[in-house]
């Protein structure tokens, strides 16, 4: 039986939770921005322009790495409104700026040294590696996050299982830790006042307390009070199964239909595996439900789940929710197993939606009587549209047809990236305003 809950106000149309979001962080950045130069002039000038240089460029970097931490924290407030993967676009473009401000201060500061010695660059960094307290300790950091950065490129992303590449992710906290005792040593702005000192170490421990927080602290309390496990595994076809969990207090955890946690379940040989799945259905504070299709060992291996298998698990994350509606009606686009995370919606959105399930055939129609049930019973609209990707059959003329006010409502879309892709360009040529426009990516970081 579905039960169907008054949303609560933050829900209604009309609120912009995502601009708040990204309005706080660029605040958040702009801010400290002014603050660093203001300490960076009082701190008074170097003997020539390249070490000034050197040194703005270092402090700037330093400001970075600290918004880089609170980019990757997870922290439930700023998922909710902005979502995992734009934070995550955000890190991906704030860590590339991160790498090219560190080799400018790093350049600068051995030229600018070089010029007023008699030393060439090279001696030059050598000299300063074995005579300046904290600097070997900034070469190590720059060489780990020049490491980070090249395979952080796309073209070395596609040849590195995610594992590897996550791991080697993870020196980046270790980078942080020794650029930081290099600004204690070396650092003149940051011993400039006591004012400056004490503003450097809140910033950098602000952000250190939040990754601790997000990464650690609030999943291992979440995952200790609600104590998942295993009660189901039903297979919805041949390479689609739903894995059903139940835990204690469930009606207290904060997930939203349309969120995804990183589930690890707790078995010999698959406890070290996080994988990203939707839930498939909106929490009623009693049970939670995935449906999973097969895409690899991990996914083919839920099939196998024993009732009772603990779970560990990450989140909700996401912004992918009622939260973020403008309008009082809906448009839910699903493709493939996509439909997961719009099933969900279905059953939490108020307002009149139709529903626009895309598959290649019936047969790849996961969850559709559920889905036709739902939408009887929520008076909305289904469209199950069959058929191969050429022609294109969520072209612009066939979104109009099938939703003729589709620019008077918001658009939830959920499905592979070359279908999300097609849609999205068919609503830009519809004229459907951006905020109107609801889709997550699944791209994790740090």
């Amino acid at each position: 039986m579905t039960t169907l809950r008054q949303p609560p106000a933050a829900t209604r149309p009309g609120v912009r939770p995502n601009v708040v979001g990204r309005t706080g962080l660029y605040a958040l950045l702009l801010a400290n921005a002014a603050v660093v130069t203001v300490f960076f002039v009082q701190a008074g000038f170097a003997s020539n322009a390249l070490l000034v240089l050197g040194r703005l460029t270092g402090l700037y970097a330093a400001l970075l790495m600290a918004f880089q931490l609170l980019l990757v924290a997870r922290l439930p407030w700023f998922d909710r409104r902005i979502g995992m993967d734009r934070l995550t676009s955000w890190h991906r473009w704030t860590g590339f700026s991160v790498l090219w401000l560190l080799l400018a201060h790093a350049v600068f500061v051995v030229l600018g040294y070089a010029g007023s010695s008699s030393l060439d660059p090279v001696n030059q960094l050598v000299d300063l590696a074995e005579t300046v307290e904290g600097v070997l300790r900034a070469i190590v950091a720059l060489a780990l996050v020049v490491v980070v950065g090249v395979v952080s490129a796309r073209s070395a992303r596609r040849r590195l299982a995610y594992e590897t590449w996550h791991f080697i992710h993870l020196y980046t906290y270790v980078a942080v830790v020794l650029a930081f005792t290099h600004q204690v040593a070396a650092g003149t702005t940051f011993t400039a006042s006591p004012v400056a000192t004490a503003y450097w170490y809140t910033l950098w421990g602000a952000a250190l307390a939040a990754v601790f927080a997000g990464r650690l602290a609030l999943p291992l309390w979440r995952n200790l009070r609600h104590r998942l496990r295993v009660t189901a595994v039903v297979p919805e076809n041949d390479d689609v199964v739903s894995v059903y969990l139940t835990g204690r207090d469930l009606d207290r955890l904060p997930a939203r239909a349309g969120q995804f946690f990183l589930w690890r379940f707790l078995t010999k040989d698959r406890w070290w595996q996080a994988n990203p799945f939707s839930l498939s259905a909106a929490p009623d504070g009693r049970t939670l439900r995935l449906t999973v299709k097969r895409a690899g060992d991990g996914s083919a291996a839920l099939r196998h789940l024993r009732i009772g298998t603990r779970v560990f698990a990450e989140g909700p994350y996401g912004a992918f929710t009622a939260l973020h509606r403008t309008r009082p009606d809906a448009v839910l686009v699903a493709g493939g197993v996509g439909v997961t995370p719009i099933r969900a919606l279905l059953e939490e959105l108020h307002g009149h939606a139709v529903v626009i399930y895309r598959v290649a055939t019936d047969r790849d129609a996961v969850l559709y009587d559920e889905l036709r049930d739902l939408a009887l019973a929520r008076g909305a609209a289904l469209h199950l549209v069959t058929g191969p990707p050429v022609p294109d059959r969520l072209a612009p003329g066939e979104l109009a047809r099938l939703v003729p006010d589709i620019n008077e409502r918001d658009v939830y879309l959920c499905g592979p990236p070359p279908m999300m892709n097609a849609v999205l360009g068919s609503l830009r040529e519809l004229g459907v305003p951006r905020p109107q426009i609801h889709f997550e990516r699944f791209s994790l970081a740090g």
